[in-house]
């Protein structure tokens, strides 16, 4: 995506960063003014211990008030860097909430094609990248602008010349700045691009290590993931390099101000003491205007991987309209009827996968969708659970149609059992309970019951405490799969979705399988997408109606309305 693309997301982020800081600011621009008055009151105390002025009383009040704005001025650097500290996590807080709403809005039909590390990388990787940008360069970059003007009107006033030094030294610093910056921004975006390749590559390899040993490709792929490693290595030293840059200009510019102001008084060296305080003044001063720019340059870092990471951000869909309150709906959970009305769905304009599609299931009924691979049969299932919207017509549930329900209610209502069921790193129990985490403990010996997972559990040395892999390692298929049934059982939803339930399954697990999604069934209302003969022959021996999506799609092919 191009610069221009993304400079209205960086804009936006960039006015939501400056509302919220206007405290820093303000905190901020006092320290400056207790800098000023602590650079005055050493100015003084100098000139007395290098005896080009006289002491007196006056001594002791310059040493009083030197204390003070030293004090005075850590405290509110104190609370500045705590606030800025707020300012980022809330900033993390907001853009991962984002981020997180933009994903569950696609749901897994949106997510197709993308992969988990590089979904997890935006989540966690570019959100924490924008933390500098709000915590450290937005408040840096109000007192870079703060800072200078304070002190650059202290030193006009008091010494014009010195002031006009002070102004000319400053614009030179975000030129010399600006040129970096385009250097380190290509930089910071090719740095993210190594790491995101990096992060894809390994999570591959670490899920199929396995196919990796057993091909005998341990050393290849060991020496591949250094490369890429090397790579983002290189990556990273080119954006240091890059930035070192700025940091450079900065120090000439102050440099180059330091001696001009010097020789401006060199009077004071030929005796014009009157003239020492004012001179060392202004030199002290010097440090102070150049400083909050250097802050700014030291966090410029921070704005260039905005650059490097506002891609992503700028192509997430935008959050779902909310539907008004006075139109969100539920409905009965006790006795479910779905129904679709003249459905029509497509992945793309040149054919629908759906068209025109209608049918009605009523409670305790069973609705058997079958064709080959690619008819819809697993489009019909994420319509359903709204992973997906019809392109045209309407699905509802007991009359009302599913985009105004309550969301959580129709969670409430829906269960649904997958070809491959998601097994989470924890126990069986945590496993079961994630369905129903506030169920009894008679409820979840029920389910355990129903799916036929009393023989497993019991024969586990630790039982239901027994802890599983990610992805489900340590049990099989067929056991996973009955993991799956106790959470439906658990949930227990009147609206059962049943999306290839038995695939990959052997004839004797399958069998054991469809008897306990028989009990499952009992009473719901249930739709089953399968290509398998043994699920077919299950589900006409429960007297389900069958919807034959391959003789739909040639009926539309011949243009017979189905």
């Amino acid at each position: 995506m191009s610069k221009r693309a993304t400079k209205p997301w960086i804009k936006s982020e960039q006015k939501h960063g400056v509302r919220a800081a206007r405290t820093s600011f303000l905190f901020g621009a006092a320290g400056i003014v207790c800098g000023i008055v602590q650079a005055g009151a050493a100015a003084r105390l100098l000139a007395v211990l290098l005896h080009v002025q006289r002491g007196g009383l006056s001594v002791w009040g310059s040493a009083l008030m030197f204390i003070l704005a030293v004090l005075a001025r850590a405290g509110l650097q104190l609370r500045n860097e705590r606030g800025n500290f707020e300012l980022g996590a809330a900033a993390r807080r907001r853009l991962r909430g984002q981020v997180l709403s933009a994903l569950l809005a696609l749901g897994p039909a949106g997510l197709r094609g993308r992969h988990s590390a590089e979904l997890a990388a935006t989540a966690v990787d570019r959100v924490e990248a924008m933390e500098g940008f709000h915590a450290r360069w937005v408040p840096a970059t109000g007192m870079a602008i703060i800072g200078p003007v304070l002190i650059g009107t202290v030193a006009l006033l008091t010494d014009w010349r010195s002031g006009l030094i002070l102004g000319i030294a400053g614009l030179f610093v975000p030129f010399a700045m600006a040129v970096s910056g385009i250097g380190a921004g290509i930089a910071a975006k090719k740095q993210f691009v190594a790491m995101t390749r990096l992060q894809v590559r390994f999570l591959d390899r670490i899920r199929g290590i396995s196919t990796i040993v057993l091909a005998g490709r341990t050393e290849d792929e060991a020496r591949a993931l250094g490369r890429a490693a090397t790579d983002l290595r290189e990556r990273t030293m080119r954006v240091l390099r890059v930035a070192f840059l700025s940091s450079t200009g900065l120090d000439l510019a102050a440099a180059v101000a330091l001696v001009l102001i010097v020789i401006r008084f060199t009077p004071v060296l030929h005796g014009a003491h009157e003239l020492a305080p004012t001179a060392l003044f202004l030199i002290l001063l010097v440090p102070e205007f150049f400083a909050p720019l250097r802050a700014f340059a030291a966090v410029y870092g921070d704005r260039m991987a905005v650059e490097a990471v506002a891609d992503e951000f700028q192509a997430l869909p935008a959050a779902p309209a909310p539907v008004p309150p006075a139109d969100i709906r539920s409905v009965a959970a006790h006795g479910v009827t779905l129904a679709f009305e003249h459905v029509t769905f497509g992945w793309d304009e040149t054919r629908p996968v759906l068209e025109n599609l209608s049918f009605k299931v009523g409670r305790g009924e069973m609705l058997l969708l079958t064709g080959a691979s690619g008819t819809g049969k697993s489009t019909i299932i994420d319509l359903i659970l709204g992973f997906l919207a019809p392109q045209d017509g309407r699905i509802t549930i007991n009359g009302a149609e599913m985009d105004i329900l309550v969301p959580a209610a129709r969670v409430r209502m829906i269960g649904w059992i997958g070809q491959k069921p998601v097994i989470f790193a924890g126990t069986i129990e945590e496993n079961i309970r994630f369905a129903n985490p506030a169920a009894s403990e008679e409820e979840l010996k029920a389910a355990i019951r129903n799916a036929h997972l009393e023989e497993l559990i019991a024969s586990l040395p630790q039982g239901i405490k027994t802890p599983l892999g990610e992805g489900g390692f340590g049990v099989s298929g067929g056991q996973a799969q009955r993991i799956a049934i106790a959470r439906a059982f658990l949930k227990d939803a009147p609206l059962l979705l049943l999306d290839e339930p038995t695939s990959h399954l052997d004839p004797a697990v399958e069998r054991d399988i469809l008897e306990s999604l028989k009990h499952l069934a009992a009473g719901r209302t249930v739709v089953l997408a399968t290509h398998s003969t043994q699920a077919m022959d299950f589900a006409k021996t429960i007297g389900a109606r069958r919807i034959d999506l391959d003789a739909l799609r040639y009926a539309s092919w011949r243009g017979v309305n189905a």
